[in-house]
């Protein structure tokens, strides 16, 4: 190859992990449509990346993030939904509304962090879960964040980290970092990181608000009467994924 050629090469077709400072990188695993048009085009692939580790730090937990996140949700229910560490235990009918059928819902809580973090590396090498919602208020250690982003390669697991605003300041190996603020009819979405070019006007999701639950289940044919799933200890997470 002599040097026109070389310097004309898309990097792409040198290394998938080469792009142009100007243009968003192509996706290197599989993407889930996150039903937002305006935040799918600014994210390389077009949707959520899979098999890979998403920082989402928060405002604060409830600002609508599961609004955000209720789309791709959607589309991977045929397979478990885990939540790790969630801010408020789960309810039946918030699950019915965000289209994840209770019995998809597996709702684990740990007393240490050790214990968290043995949990999602289970669920994330497993392959058996379509996502894994970690909430984490505490710091972690560089070498934490990169064995989770490391066992989230084995498959192709949504894997969201929710995370306070300040944790934006911490290295961290996921290739998509996004600060989430509440604005009036939506959120406010920053792109700390992500693989193409440095945006730095936040982007405004409007997210309209959810329809009647009663209107909701009775489109769905949802019954009223399914429990919440009950907390299940880390180390009885095992019986859990071969289910």
């Amino acid at each position: 190859m002599n040097c026109s050629d070389s310097t004309s090469a898309a990097p792409e077709s040198l290394h998938p992990s080469l792009w142009l400072a100007s243009q968003l990188a192509r996706a290197s695993t599989h993407c889930i449509d996150t039903g937002h048009p305006l935040l799918s085009s600014q994210l390389p692939g077009g949707g959520w990346p899979t098999g890979t580790l998403i920082d989402l730090m928060l405002q604060q937990p409830g600002i609508g993030e599961m609004r955000l996140l209720r789309p791709a949700l959607e589309q991977v229910a045929a397979r478990r939904i885990v939540l790790l560490q969630p801010p408020h235990p789960p309810q039946a009918l918030a699950l019915a509304a965000l289209g994840v059928p209770p019995s998809q819902l597996i709702w684990l809580r740990t007393s240490r962090t050790a214990d968290t973090l043995w949990a999602a590396e289970q669920v994330l090498r497993s392959g058996s879960c379509g996502a894994l919602l970690f909430w984490q208020s505490q710091h972690l250690r560089g070498e934490n964040l990169r064995r989770l982003h490391l066992a989230a390669q084995a498959g192709e697991t949504l894997f969201f980290m929710m995370r306070p605003l300040t944790a934006g300041h911490d290295a961290s190996p996921a290739p998509l970092r996004l600060a989430l603020r509440p604005q009036a009819g939506g959120i406010e979405i920053d792109f700390v990181k992500r693989r193409g070019p440095q945006r730095d006007a936040p982007l405004f999701l409007p997210l309209g608000l959810p329809l009647p639950l009663t209107t909701y289940l009775q489109q769905r044919h949802a019954s009223l009467d399914r429990s919440a799933p009950a907390p299940v200890a880390a180390r009885g997470l095992r019986s859990e994924l071969v289910h």
